[in-house]
């Protein structure tokens, strides 16, 4: 039965340089890098290409020995000129020299009548040959889902609450048609959750599906998480395996059975306070950033910090980095490698500081609520013991308390982690917490530390 959930709890985070409704779709990046490190739960890669080889666009790249039906594809056509490894030569990158016209591999194609009469077993072996199954997260633990399990349930959050997020509906306009054939292979697997914003707009192309199950969730982040929308509308318990996608993802699906082609092309944000003109680029996974931010910077690249993805979870890369699989923004901030005197208690205007959710520092930044910060990457202190605080329950928007958790997954104690819903989060549920712990405890490693112990027990 749907459901309309508003949430109290939370904090949004208001940096400046939120991007602007402009499309640029004229560029384009020479190389493009496949990272296995990208997906979760990979632990045994078989790299299927050498340097020097030719692909297209769907040709395997990779696969995972746990589970060798699940294909890891090229997102571009071109030569394999550099494979970069890793400690005991795990593979890192796997980069491409992009052609100047895309070749794609062919895969069957259909129509949208033809999609009711497929079955399952062979609607998942087209999805795990050309390289779409990577969208599939499992949940417990946020792995790559296994595709010879059935989940209970399928959620797809249609919207981001976190800092700066990419508007899903201005990023997929005109998408409509391969969205509707994605939802329709999706629901071969089990009920599909289609979750809005309350407080937005209603997007025709995400409820026009009789079939699926529409919830409307509203509150500040991360209300937008797909995890904390799980926890209020079908939470996991022990056993309980449920499949989560996001919506550019389910829009990938559709072109690959209606298109017969996997078309990694997608829409991100670029955005950040050190943005001239933050505004939304059409790319293909994997790309370069060089190309997209260069010319777009206020200040001296040597003084920034580009990340690709949102600046609570997103990877930390360079200039020269690629764009992450499950990626669409790339955010730009200044380093925070300076010490302010006296520290929090100094009361301050700059910007770089004097936002706080404890009210501790700054000019009262809680006064004026729509106002946007250019903040840094400065922590603002040193990391110390867990300070017992209370305010981890007031951004965390489930039933877990996870100050608590966080101690049992340190004491390795398996039934504390189960006893206080360690099923139910991965790292960008509790990263909110890690925002703002005074104690400034890497929440997000520990969390995945536990995780690993409880998959691999």
């Amino acid at each position: 039965m749907p459901k309309e959930i508003k949430l109290k709890k939370g904090f949004d985070i208001k940096l400046a340089g939120k991007a602007e409704k402009t499309l640029i779709t004229d560029v384009t990046s020479d190389t493009y890098a496949f990272k296995p490190t990208d997906f979760t739960g990979i632990t045994r890669p078989k790299v299927m290409v050498q340097e020097g080889d030719n692909v297209k666009a769907g040709t395997p790249i990779f696969f995972d020995k746990k589970s060798p039906k699940v294909m890891f594809t090229a997102p571009v056509s071109g030569e394999i000129v550099e494979i970069k490894r890793g400690e005991r030569r795990f593979p890192t990158e796997i980069r491409i020299l992009a052609d100047k016209q895309i070749e794609y591999a062919a895969f069957p194609k259909h129509t949208i009548s033809d999609l009711d009469k497929l079955h399952v077993e062979e609607v998942t072996k087209l999805l795990c040959e050309s390289g779409v199954w990577g969208h599939f997260i499992q949940r417990p633990y946020g792995t790559v889902a296994d595709p010879e399990t059935t989940p209970r349930s399928i959620f797809i959050s249609t919207f981001d609450t976190s800092p700066l997020a990419p508007d899903y509906a201005f990023a997929l306009k005109g998408e409509d048609a391969y969205f509707e054939a994605g939802i329709s292979i999706l629901q071969k697997y089990a009920k599909v959750h289609v979750n809005l914003n309350r407080d937005g707009e209603v997007v025709p192309m995400f409820t026009k599906n009789k079939n699926i199950e529409v919830n409307k969730i509203s509150g500040k982040h991360p209300a937008g998480n797909v995890g904390v929308q799980i926890h209020h509308i079908d939470p996991i318990a022990k056993g309980d395996l449920i499949w989560t996608l996001n919506p550019q993802g389910v829009v990938q699906i559709g072109k690959l059975f209606l298109e017969g082609k996997y078309d990694a092309s997608k829409v991100i944000a670029l955005v950040g306070p050190e943005i001239q003109k933050p505004q939304y680029y059409r790319v293909y996974s994997g790309a370069c950033i060089n190309k997209i931010v260069a010319e777009n910077l206020k200040s001296d690249p040597k003084t920034l910090r580009f990340i690709s993805g949102n600046v609570l979870t997103g990877e930390r890369i360079r200039l020269d980095g690629y764009l992450g699989f499950h990626h669409n923004m790339i955010t730009v901030l200044q380093e925070g490698d300076h010490y302010d005197f006296l520290g929090w208690i100094l009361p301050t205007s700059k910007t770089s500081r004097s936002l706080s959710f404890q009210r501790a520092a700054g000019l009262f930044s809680f006064l004026v609520p729509k106002k946007k910060y250019a903040l840094d990457t400065n922590t603002h202190g040193e990391p110390r013991a867990f300070v017992q605080t209370g305010v981890y329950e007031q951004v965390l928007p489930m039933d877990i308390l996870p100050i608590f958790l966080l101690k049992a997954i340190m004491a390795e104690d398996f039934d504390a982690m189960e006893q206080l819903g360690i099923y139910e989060v991965i790292e960008e549920d509790i990263a909110l917490c890690e925002f703002i712990d005074v104690s400034k405890t890497d929440m997000q490693q520990i969390l995945r530390d536990g995780l690993e112990l409880m998959q691999n027990s």
